[in-house]
């Protein structure tokens, strides 16, 4: 049994950015989506360690980040944070679809 150390990386990733956010802008709401979707990846990990084959959750949550942060950097063509997560998101939804 192999550790998800990519996962458990994104979700800690994931967790930072919001704490981040919150720190530098006062921003809640990146706080809350940050743990929230932290928190989901974290578990899509720990689930992913247990059985390789229930990555269900982890491609959920990183599928959702990739479209809503992509919106996003769409919108205002800002790299940083939308442009990285949704980079970082996108990475995840193909390391869990090829492997």
């Amino acid at each position: 049994m192999a550790v998800d150390w990519w996962g458990f990386a994104y979700a800690a990733a994931l967790a930072l950015g919001g704490f981040m956010g919150y720190k530098r802008k006062g921003s809640v709401v990146s706080l809350i989506a940050g743990l929230f979707f932290g928190s989901v990846s974290a578990y899509g990990a720990y689930r992913i360690t247990n059985d390789p084959h229930d990555y269900w959750i982890s491609l959920i949550a990183a599928g959702v980040l990739t479209v809503v942060m992509g919106m996003r950097f769409r919108k205002s063509g800002k790299l940083m944070p939308a442009g990285i997560m949704a980079g970082l998101s996108l990475l995840m939804v193909l390391r869990l679809l090829i492997f």
